[in-house]
């Protein structure tokens, strides 16, 4: 049976893909809370037409225009509605009613109701498959819609709950699909005689098993933003480019002259992903137009260039916004400064990647770290010593061009244009550093006879063991929950939260349950007339106010009658909150 055989002949890839598949839903199952950026991720795909949560705007301009001017009682008049809205628009244009609508803009903030929350943050019977509001939310954000789409998707499936699965699910999918890559690079590779057959295997095989039991896989399973689907963006470029490549050099195949569809589809999809995207997709281009050229391939670089330029014209008509956003936006204009911005602090900003890269691929101070690296530069020079000079020598070489540039560019300007200096910006490196320590290995592997071979499975072998058992827990949140306990124990009461920044969209989940909520800065707390009527509140304080601040805010809360009564968090939890329960103690008497 041909079945049989597929599952005979992939046995080993089937291991591997069901110990990445436990091991990373095990960790998705430990989620316990979120980053700011990850309920943002749910804010911006279910909250209708109303991207932000701002305390003194909570219903947004369109989103009061839908509400109140769009839908009606039936489907017939919702319909009816919208028609006439378009007749509007095209006969009065700038002064029509849409355009010239107003929102509802207080001068102080003003108290949102637990179920606001809960509809910024999930989906509804109404607005189910509404993908119109997530191009609308993400147009002013600094991000491309469609991994925002594919949340949306999942949380219109699971109307009215959140979850880490409904955003780690496609990140997941991700990790897999970049470890069933590998395995077909290795095949591939194998096919154009590159390699032998079994090394092309092995490869495959170490750099999935590197890759999916990585810490830096977890985390990119873990974080609900596009850095995940990205990273399998690139794989999936990466191998379209090397199938036409190798087919091209040996006539057996496709080349760079037909069927670029799916090159352009898959170039499209990236930059609607994340605009990060375009700075492998670009140094890949460059290379092969340039490999091409130089190997007289030229029909095949001008239908890639073309096909290349009919990618940015699908990415940009589809979605426009993303030219304004990477050139004018607040972290377009930044990264650009920083790329602009020379040496300076450049090494520092390179020792801090360099370093998050080799604990994400290599797990927490190992001395498996050490051999692993010492194994990759022995492949290195038996590679250099071995390597022949003719026509099939010159072809290796180029491949390595193609395999090493784009990713080696792509972190010295993720380095050097991030915003912040954390793992999510260098996601895509992290299969590209798993499958250059494979290839080491299975290098050696395939010169060094059984010993060697066998110490090479035990080196991969340990690096994952140690990944899984040393990682630290980013993304995870542990002991969350705790604080999401408080929020539902005393759910009928009002919260108000004191924050500086924007840290109170950490707390989402929490506001959600509580009856209603006030979200202030300790600069708006005093003379509120709505606070001195409370009898009994929930008060969060987050990390970010000073303690001198906190201090004015205790005396301000004095003030008005309420005194704490108990501390529920005592800043020890994942954000290092206060979380107080305080009462009147004046009408209690």
């Amino acid at each position: 049976m041909k079945w049989k055989e597929k599952l005979y002949r992939n046995r080993w890839q089937l291991v591997v893909l069901a110990a990445v598949l436990l091991i990373q839903c095990f960790y998705i199952s430990q989620k316990q809370g979120y980053h700011m950026d990850e309920l943002l991720t749910f804010e911006l795909g279910n909250a209708e037409y109303n991207p932000w949560i701002v305390p003194t705007q909570p219903v947004g301009r369109l989103a009061k225009f839908m509400q109140q001017e769009i839908y009606g009682d039936s489907v017939g008049e919702t319909l009816e509605n919208i028609k006439n809205t378009v007749v509007d628009v095209l006969q009065n244009r700038g002064e029509s009613k849409i355009l010239t609508y107003q929102a509802d803009v207080y001068e102080q903030p003003v108290w949102i109701t637990g179920e606001q929350f809960h509809d910024y943050i999930t989906v509804g019977e109404r607005d189910a498959f509404n993908y119109l509001s997530v191009y609308f939310n993400v147009k002013d954000d600094n991000h491309p819609p469609l991994y925002f789409m594919l949340v949306h998707t999942l949380s219109s499936v699971c109307r009215g709950k959140i979850s880490p699965w409904m955003g780690c699910v496609y990140n997941l999918a991700a990790v897999m699909g970049c470890c069933i890559l590998m395995f077909a690079l290795g095949r591939l590779l194998a096919a154009y005689d590159i390699t032998d057959k079994k090394s092309g295997e092995w490869w495959g095989l170490y750099s999935g098993l590197l890759y999916g039991c990585s810490s830096g896989a977890i985390a990119t399973a873990l974080f609900i933003r596009m850095y995940g689907v990205m990273t399998f963006l690139c794989m999936l470029t990466l191998y379209l480019h090397l199938k036409k490549w190798l087919g091209g050099r040996s006539h057996t195949g496709k080349d760079f002259a037909c069927k670029n569809k799916l090159l352009i589809l898959v170039t499209a999809l990236g930059f609607w992903t994340q605009y990060f995207f375009l700075f492998y997709c670009l140094l890949l281009a460059l290379v092969t137009c340039i490999l091409l050229i130089r190997e007289s391939r030229k029909r095949e670089a001008f239908c890639y260039i073309r096909s290349m330029v009919l990618a940015a014209v699908v990415g940009v008509g589809v979605y426009p916004f993303g030219v304004k956003h990477i050139l004018t936006s607040g972290r377009g204009v930044e990264a650009i400064g920083n790329l602009l911005g020379g040496l300076a602090g450049y090494g520092e900003r390179l020792t801090a990647f360099g370093g998050i890269l080799l604990q994400r691929v290599f797990g927490q101070k190992i001395p498996g770290l050490i051999v692993t690296v010492l194994l990759l530069l022995a492949g290195a020079v038996l590679g250099i010593r071995d390597r022949n000079r003719n026509r099939e020598g010159r072809s290796q070489r180029s491949l390595g061009w193609l395999l090493v540039l784009p990713p080696v560019g792509y972190f010295l300007l993720a380095a050097r244009m991030s915003p912040y200096m954390v793992d999510r910006y260098i996601m895509p490196v992290f299969p590209y550093v798993s499958m250059a320590v494979a290839g080491g290995l299975a290098y050696l592997s395939r010169r060094r006879g059984r010993l060697v071979c066998g110490f090479s499975l035990f080196a991969v072998l340990l690096l994952a063991v140690v990944n899984i058992f040393t990682y630290d827990g980013e993304y995870l949140y542990r002991g969350y929950s705790t604080q999401l306990r408080m929020s539902q124990e005393y759910a009928a009461l009002p919260c108000i939260c004191i924050y500086e920044g924007y840290g109170f969209y950490d707390n989402l989940l929490e506001f959600e349950n509580y009856e209603r909520t006030l979200l202030l800065k300790p600069s708006e707390l005093a003379g509120r007339q709505d606070i001195s009527e409370l009898s009994e509140a929930i008060v969060l304080v987050k990390q970010s106010v000073s303690p001198e601040a906190w201090a004015r805010v205790q005396e301000i809360l004095a003030d008005y009658g309420l005194e704490p009564v108990e501390f529920l968090i005592r800043g020890s939890g994942v954000y290092g909150d206060l979380l107080l329960h305080y009462t009147d103690e004046r009408q209690e008497g």
